[in-house]
């Protein structure tokens, strides 16, 4: 197994990444490569890494997806009292990773956190299927449960107590965090594994300047 593992590689030739044909605003770089990734019809293109640390540096990682960005940050949203919401209150520094292997790209963000205004989170819930409102409400995130029956019960429970309402309230516990970058590097793969990479840095002045690393 650990053999055919070690054989496992890919030779990247799709494109090449040049700084003369980056955006100079970085999130019009995103906006870009993004929509080239919804064109290339990946499975869920918002899919991203999320790492996060404790104060004294306990990282943990997952994949949650991106609702929104803007020029202010990029959007998720949780469980405030999940274990990446309580990492991110105590230590509100957090990096994501983008992977879409169909245009063999990746683009790396690394920045500060802070919690979306409620009226944001309320908007933002109340546009999700009901049943998605009613799973919030339901999952008491990464707290240790008996079975999948308590889940299920509970979820039957709030069934029938909202079966008259098509919008639940926000729980106050569920909102969103906004990351706001200080760095956001594309990746391009190259053959040989000389890979392009191009890394925007945000400045005091609060322009951008890129340079090129080495793979």
């Amino acid at each position: 197994m650990n053999q055919s593992i070690a054989n496992l590689r890919q030779n990247y030739t799709f494109a090449g990444l040049n700084q003369n044909n980056l955006d100079r605003n970085p999130f019009k770089q995103f906006e870009k490569w993004f929509q080239e990734a919804l064109d290339s019809e990946l499975l869920e293109p918002n899919a991203m890494t999320l790492a996060t640390a404790t104060p004294d540096g306990k990282p943990t990682a997952r994949i949650v997806l991106l609702k929104a960005f803007d020029e202010r940050g990029f959007v998720f949203y949780t469980n405030y009292e999940s274990l990446k919401g309580k990492q991110l209150i105590a230590n509100p520094h957090a990096a994501l990773v983008f992977f879409w292997d169909r245009i063999e790209r990746q683009i790396r963000i690394e920045g500060k956190v802070a919690k979306v205004t409620p009226e944001e989170s309320d908007n933002y819930f109340q546009s999700r299927p009901k049943a998605s409102q009613i799973g919030a409400w339901t999952s008491n995130q990464s707290q240790v449960i008996a079975s999948r029956e308590v889940l299920e019960t509970k979820q039957k429970d709030l069934e029938t107590h909202y079966a008259e309402s098509e919008v639940l309230p926000r729980p106050e516990h569920w909102g969103g965090f906004r990351l706001v970058p200080e760095t956001i590097e594309f990746w391009q793969g190259r053959p040989s594994r000389l890979h392009d990479r191009l890394v925007y840095y945000l400045q005091q002045d609060g322009t951008w300047i890129v340079k090129r690393l080495a793979p």
